[in-house]
C-alpha cells in the first residue's frame, strides 16, 4: 500500500486533489481511499487530506502517519505543523516553494522537490492554488501514475475552463520536474 499526506490550508485545494490523486490511481485500476482531515473548520486554517492506494481493496480509514509520499501545498506549515514528521526513511516529499520559507534538508534516503507551484498556477489559472501544479510534479517525480491518467482525473472532477487551466497546470508541474 502507497500512502500520501497532503498538507494545505482550507481553501488551497488539497480536498481536490485527493480526490483527483484518487481517481488517476483507479483509473490505473487501483484500489484507492482519499478523505480529509480538518481542525478547526475555516478558510485558511491548517488542514490534511490523505490518499490510499493498494493492488487490493483499501480498507484502513485511520490518519497516515507515516507517509511513503507527501505533497505540501502550503510551505508556511512546514515548520509549525511538522509536515515533515513520519516521512519515511525512503520518502518523497514534494514542496510548493514560497519565497523566505526554508526547508530542511532530507534525511539520508529522502528526497525533497521544491517546486514554484503558486508561479506555475499564476500563469496557467490566474489563482496562486498550487494543488494541481504539484500534482504534476507528483507524477513526474514517483512515476507512480501516467500523467494522462491525472489529466483525465482532472477532466472527471472540473469541468469547461477550469478543467483545461488546471490541465495546462498539471502538464506545468509535470515538465517543470522533468526539464529538471
Amino acid at each position: 500500500m502507497k500512502e500520501i499526506r497532503i498538507h494545505a490550508r482550507a481553501g488551497q485545494g488539497a480536498i481536490t486533489a485527493a480526490v483527483i490523486l484518487g481517481e488517476a490511481y483507479f483509473l490505473e485500476g487501483k484500489f484507492t481511499y482519499a478523505f480529509p482531515h480538518f481542525g478547526a473548520a475555516r478558510m485558511g486554517a491548517p488542514m490534511n487530506a490523505y490518499v490510499r492506494c493498494d493492488t487490493k481493496p483499501v480498507i484502513l480509514r485511520s490518519q497516515i502517519y507515516e507517509p511513503d509520499y507527501l505533497i505540501i501545498v502550503d510551505s508556511t506549515l512546514i515548520k509549525d505543523f511538522y509536515c515533515l514528521r513520519g516521512l519515511k526513511e525512503d520518502g518523497i516529499a514534494i514542496i510548493s516553494e514560497k519565497e523566505g520559507i526554508e526547508i530542511p534538508k532530507p534525511k539520508k534516503r529522502q528526497k525533497f522537490y521544491v517546486v514554484p507551484a503558486n508561479r506555475i498556477a499564476l500563469e496557467t489559472i490566474a489563482r496562486p492554488l498550487g494543488n494541481t501544479v504539484l500534482l504534476g510534479a507528483f507524477s513526474a517525480v514517483t512515476e507512480e501514475i501516467r500523467l494522462e491518467s491525472l489529466i483525465e482525473a482532472v477532466k472527471k472532477r472540473l469541468s469547461g475552463k477550469a478543467a483545461e487551466q488546471n490541465v495546462r497546470a498539471v502538464e506545468k508541474g509535470y515538465e517543470f520536474i522533468k526539464r529538471g
